[in-house]
């Protein structure tokens, strides 16, 4: 490749909605753009193992990071890796993939933003953080319709991983340059919540973010039923938040995806909810198929970050030989 590719990072315990969030982007850059890697497949222990042992995947001593964070180097630098690979389904090893970095790498999954090294391979870092209760429904519905688990046993499972997950996973959303807080209505049934979240997306001033200030102007207090722009503090330092309800109507996105896309001219094809109509996607209980705009201005948001960086880095920086 001429170039080194533009790596993100997509962080977030166990069923937070990482796979969702890769996809949708990927759907954006096109896939054919994109390469996925799952920092899950670096575990050192297989699910059997795990049990005898009395460690849980989220444990760093249950992963090979020196390992994970020399091929995020070498993906930064454009070269291919030998990656481990590890089926949830069967909880087991399976032989390692030859995986070349494309012009952007999505990088999700558990430990990504646990070593210093690790997480100087980012261009964009993204941390998922849902409300504990949603992200415990959404676990039980994915262990138990795809990986054979009773409810029973997904709740232990649960409770057996939460120090884990308060002293390794949680931390790491200090390292993200956004947090990602899908949640649901208080006002609605519980079936409508599940497909009309809202979502609080913490913007740290590690990157430069687009220009929200404009959505504050008396011109689009339209806007104000349904996105909100504020200044937060998040682990003690200042942010700017943005919230996207779920019940956005169209037109209120389109004005929010207006702002978005007219700070960088080159977005271009990517830059439109019209353009791929699989943007926010998501699918209901029964089965169908439902768009959420919530979900897909994250999406644009995170593209406009990863387009911007590779703008940049386009720019400035002679292409590799």
């Amino acid at each position: 490749m001429t170039h080194r590719p533009i790596i993100l990072g997509i962080v977030g315990d166990s069923a937070a909605g990482k796979t969702t969030l890769t996809r949708g982007i990927a759907q954006i850059l096109g896939e054919d753009e994109v390469t996925i890697l799952c920092t899950d497949d670096y575990h050192r222990y297989d699910r059997q193992q795990r049990a005898q042992k009395a460690i849980s995947a989220l444990h760093p001593d249950c992963n090979y990071l020196d390992i994970m964070q020399q091929h995020l180097g070498l993906l930064r630098t454009g070269q291919s890796i030998l990656k481990p690979i590890y089926n949830h389904n069967t909880g087991t090893f399976e032989p390692p993939e030859y995986i070349q970095p494309r012009r952007f790498v999505i990088v999700e999954g558990l430990l990504g933003y646990s070593t210093r090294l690790a997480r100087e391979c980012f261009d964009v870092k993204a941390f998922l953080a849902p409300p504990e209760s949603l992200r415990s429904e959404w676990k039980v519905k994915r262990d138990t319709r795809k990986r054979g688990y009773t409810d029973e046993q997904v709740l232990e499972q649960l409770r057996k991983r939460e120090p884990d997950s308060e002293e390794f996973i949680r931390p790491q959303r200090k390292w993200s340059d956004i947090v990602i807080s899908f949640y649901p209505p208080d006002e609605l049934s519980d079936e409508q919540r599940d497909l009309m979240l809202n979502v609080r997306l913490v913007l740290r001033p590690t990157i430069p973010h687009p220009d929200f200030t404009r959505l504050l102007s008396p011109s689009k207090s339209h806007l104000s039923t349904a996105i909100r722009l504020e200044l937060d503090r998040d682990m003690g330092k200042p942010v700017d938040v943005l919230e996207v309800d779920g019940h956005a109507t169209e037109e209120q996105v389109r004005e929010l995806e207006r702002i978005l896309c007219s700070e960088i001219p080159y977005l271009g094809k990517y830059c439109t909810l019209e353009g791929d109509p699989n943007i926010g996607k998501v699918t209901g209980t029964t089965g169908e198929t439902l768009q959420s705009y919530p979900l897909a201005l994250t999406q644009l948001l995170i593209t406009y970050h990863m387009l911007k960086a590779a703008h940049i880095y386009q720019s400035s920086e002679p292409a590799l030989t």
